[in-house]
């Protein structure tokens, strides 16, 4: 009697070698359940030596050949183990990276029959494919009857829940459940427990479970681990501890490649652009050759530095590497020319790769998208279609982000239909990002029918929806739709109210808007921000209440900045108190001296008082401190292109249509003795 030994350990299925010949016979409770494997059969000789098959099948065969493949006991008593187990372990492999659920219940149902079931190797990957398939139910069921156990079974589970996700937050407790199981039953956690554990603290956002982690990572000797100190930086990198990282950093023994870039990575995600380019010329002194993941993160970071010289200087060490091949690294090229704004060389760098793919594409898009491009962003798209790769939701997004600031409705609808032939509207960020588009380009029914298509919409959904009925001056509405959210169980955030202000504001609510101002800060106990009070004191400046807004101005917790100061200065200029935007526009002058709108608002207040002395002072500050004003515009979409028009603008292909119905429209205003309300009109400055 002997234990058949396989590719993956000891089996648990008792041989006994017959005397009168060499086939083995396997005893299981059921005899039904035994299989051929033709013409590769393992040889076993009266000595009780194996010896194996002349040829090796490089593929496993398919399902439908192993249920081919099972005889009556009648037929043959003889069971190749090792290729069956072969054949099941190939299986489970390509089930779990796939995340056939359904072939792997399959699998699983034959390893019963075949008397596999206490194979711990098997039993292992099968929970590994529950893992992957996120059918946490089966995955501890399958766990709890498990006789043996390994460390290599409590990974799979830990790391299983470590990865399923924010929108799992009971699974991921479920990992730490087991941690705890796991040393109550005296095994002993490795690396991948740990590093498994690190990463369930950052899904979780819990930076005090991850400090436990780390003192048991230290109790079990494994804090200069490079692998497991890789994983407690990339922690403290994501909670914004740097100073922790940087110490967890230096008491690595041995680092490597991926320590040092962790580490950059650290700086670049926490805006120390100079710390991280510092740690990179550390890095090449010690003799440690960059990677591409290292190039990324230098882009990064002069992305978010906003130093294009830096990144230019990256740009020629990634040529000279030859790293520009590689699909990240010239994505985060394409970004970091985006991101300073130099949208020709991003465009040149995106039209120099030799492939792309979905991210690279995105990043272009949105880089269109924060210049206002909004017409070559749609061309980039169509170019987009035309080609293999297809856009995704981020894509969609961008792409509708650029749509909503040029206010082109066509190209949004044309955006819309796509998202509705492939399914992506259904997708919660297509269609918040519908709503807002649509709400930017006034279109304020396609928008309500957007939000109204949701099934269940998250509290993005409801917010958009809330400051897209505000931006479109509907207040009651979206005061009623902040209501029916608040019925809904929905908790609200501070962008929620900020919306539902906003809409109050432009409706003039002024008891409503100090109701919700009061609801935020006393029921929800949310920390008003300086948009919160540049609402408050919009809404008590548009309702004449400027003593009022005077005394909150001055009251506030926080300085308060150019659109606060802008908001009252424009409340003194239409209920005539020069005295009061005097005193704001001082202030504002120190903050922004060299923003020409400040200068032109408190002109136009000078001038409606008639005092012109001030005016000439206020222009002249102007011609000193500003450099250029730009010219505030004004377009319409008509046939599906839209036309952009400044004052006095005479550069239009029809100007001379435009101005004459413009005399056309002012003589039939004369002859019905209308007279304009010059309150709120600019001077010419």
């Amino acid at each position: 009697m002997n234990f058949i030994n396989g590719p993956c350990g000891y089996f648990n299925m008792i041989v006994i070698t017959s005397r009168s010949s060499s086939i083995p016979i396997v005893f299981r409770r059921q005899l039904s359940a035994l299989t051929t494997l033709p013409l590769t059969l393992s040889q076993t000789n009266k000595n009780g030596q194996k010896h194996d098959p002349p040829s090796k099948i490089n593929s496993p065969p398919p399902l439908g050949r192993l249920r081919a493949s099972v005889v009556s006991p009648e037929s043959t008593h003889f069971v190749d183990s090792y290729l069956t187990h072969s054949f099941f372990s190939d299986e489970l492999k390509i089930s779990a990276k796939n995340g056939f659920l359904s072939r792997g219940r399959q699998l699983h149902a034959h390893i019963v029959k075949l008397g596999y079931y206490n194979v711990l190797a098997l039993q292992n990957q099968l929970l590994h494919v529950y893992v992957k398939c996120k059918v946490y139910y089966d995955a501890c069921r399958l766990f709890d009857e498990m006789l043996v156990r390994n460390v290599v079974t409590w990974n799979t589970l830990i790391c299983g829940a470590a990865h399923c996700g924010r929108s799992f937050k009971s699974n991921l407790n479920l990992g730490f459940c087991y941690f705890k199981r796991m040393l109550s039953e005296m095994v002993g956690p490795d690396c991948v427990t740990f590093t498994s554990l690190l990463h369930t603290c950052i899904e979780l956002y819990d930076i005090e479970i991850g400090r436990q982690v780390h003192c048991f990572i230290m109790k079990f000797g494994l804090c200069r681990d490079c692998f497991v100190s890789s994983a407690l930086v990339d922690l403290y990198a994501k909670f914004g501890l740097v100073g922790d990282a940087r110490r967890i950093f230096d008491n690595i023994l041995d680092r490597d490649l991926v320590s040092w870039n962790v580490m950059v990575y650290c700086y670049a995600l926490n805006c120390l652009v100079r710390d991280a380019f510092g740690l990179f010329n550390l890095m090449r002194l010690e003799g440690i050759k960059e990677d591409d993941f290292t190039c990324t993160n230098l882009l990064n970071s002069a992305a978010i530095y906003g130093s294009c010289e830096l990144g230019r200087q990256i740009h020629g060490l990634v040529i000279k590497l030859s790293f520009d091949l590689d699909v990240a690294v010239s994505s985060a090229l394409v970004d970091m020319y985006a991101k300073n704004e130099l949208i020709v060389d991003a465009r040149k760098t995106f039209d120099g790769m030799l492939s792309r793919n979905v991210i690279s594409w995105t990043t272009m898009i949105v880089g269109y998208g924060r210049v206002g491009d909004g017409k070559e962003a749609i061309k980039l798209i169509r170019e987009m279609f035309r080609g293999d790769t297809g856009p995704d939701e981020l894509t969609l997004a961008s792409v509708l982000r650029s749509c909503g600031n040029s206010s082109s409705i066509t190209e949004i609808s044309q955006v819309h239909a796509y998202a509705m032939k492939d399914g992506f509207d259904a997708i919660l960020s297509t269609a918040n990002s519908l709503i807002n588009a649509y709400s930017k380009s006034g279109n304020i029914t396609m928008a309500l029918d957007c939000f109204s298509s949701i099934a269940n919409p998250d509290l993005v959904s409801w917010t958009s929806m809330i400051g897209a009925y505000a931006f479109n001056g509907l207040s009651i509405e979206g005061i009623e739709l902040f209501e029916r959210m608040l019925a809904y169980n929905m908790m609200p955030d501070p962008v929620a109210f900020l919306g539902v202000l906003s809409a109050c504001s432009h409706g003039g609510l002024v008891y409503e808007g100090l109701h919700y101002f009061s609801l935020m800060t006393k029921i929800y106990h949310i920390t008003p921000t300086i948009e919160h009070y540049t609402c408050l004191i919009d809404l008590l400046g548009r309702a004449g209440l400027l003593d009022e807004a005077f005394n909150l101005l001055t009251s506030m917790p926080v300085e308060p900045g150019p659109d606060v100061l802008g908001a009252f200065i424009g409340a003194c200029k239409v209920h005539g108190n020069a005295g009061l935007a005097k005193w704001a526009a001082e202030k504002l002058f120190a903050l922004e001296p060299s923003n020409p709108v400040n200068y032109t608002l408190m002109s136009n207040i000078y001038a409606s008082e008639g005092c012109w002395l001030d005016v000439a002072r206020i222009r002249k500050m102007m011609r000193d401190r500003c450099i250029y004003k730009v010219p505030g515009c004004s377009w319409t979409e008509i046939a599906g292109e839209v036309h952009t028009f400044v004052s006095s603008d005479k550069s239009h292909p029809r100007a001379s249509e435009v101005y004459a119905l413009s005399e056309l429209l002012v003589r039939s205003m004369e002859e019905e003795d209308y007279v304009p309300n010059e309150d709120f009109t600019f001077d010419h400055v």
